[in-house]
């Protein structure tokens, strides 16, 4: 495990690389199979998989799932583990610790709070929970490769580029390792965002 994490920084200081999405452990073997250097879990795909929304699983499947995929395959595995599944930053911390304790490579957490009414966790909030992180990663033993997500493009905000950059920026002074705005597509909306957060990867 030690050696797989240490490869995934490796990939994210060496330049660009593809990191595609199993949503099972068939899924994950074929993949492997056909030469990714690195996998990422998907919380859409694994919930579909089981005929569910995205965000209908509940934490110990979750846990069950990266776990699985972690043990079928030799390569690292970063794992799409949406808010935290924690409404508090020291529930959020322990999430995080048990994530970690599954083998992954790395981990994701977003602002995104899957509720339609506020489907973003206040900035200031959002920093908080992404310094939790940090810290609960740092405690565990600080090798697992964090990841931080500003979901404002797919939740609909207004200024979607200006609001993810000031998160990413954030998160990054937080302590995320790589930073991912996720529904980016433009040349011109990349560059602003790996601008913006460099030296640090963009996903």
């Amino acid at each position: 495990i030690a050696e797989r994490r240490a490869r995934f920084r490796q990939l994210h200081e060496s330049g660009c690389f593809l990191i595609p999405n199993p949503w099972d452990v068939g899924s994950a073997r074929y993949l492997q199979s056909l030469g990714f250097r690195a996998l990422a879990t998907t919380s859409s795909g694994s919930a579909f998989a089981r005929g569910r929304p995205d965000g209908g699983m509940t934490l110990a499947e979750v846990l069950e799932h990266v776990r699985t995929l972690v043990e079928a395959c030799d390569v690292p595995v970063n794992a799409d583990f949406e808010d935290g599944h924690a409404a508090s930053e020291d529930e959020l911390s322990r999430n995080v610790d048990l994530c970690v304790r599954t083998g992954v490579a790395g981990l994701s957490i977003e602002d995104s709070t899957g509720d339609a009414a506020r489907p973003l966790y206040p900035f200031d909030e959002a920093v908080a929970r992404m310094r939790a992180a940090r810290a609960a990663i740092d405690a565990a033993g600080g090798d697992v490769l964090l990841v931080g997500r500003a979901e404002c493009f797919l939740r609909g905000h207004p200024e979607p580029l200006a609001e993810a950059i000031r998160r990413l920026v954030a998160y990054a002074e937080a302590g995320a390792d790589c930073l991912y705005a996720p529904g980016a597509r433009t040349r011109a909306e990349i560059e602003a965002i790996v601008r913006a957060v460099a030296p640090k990867p963009v996903n």
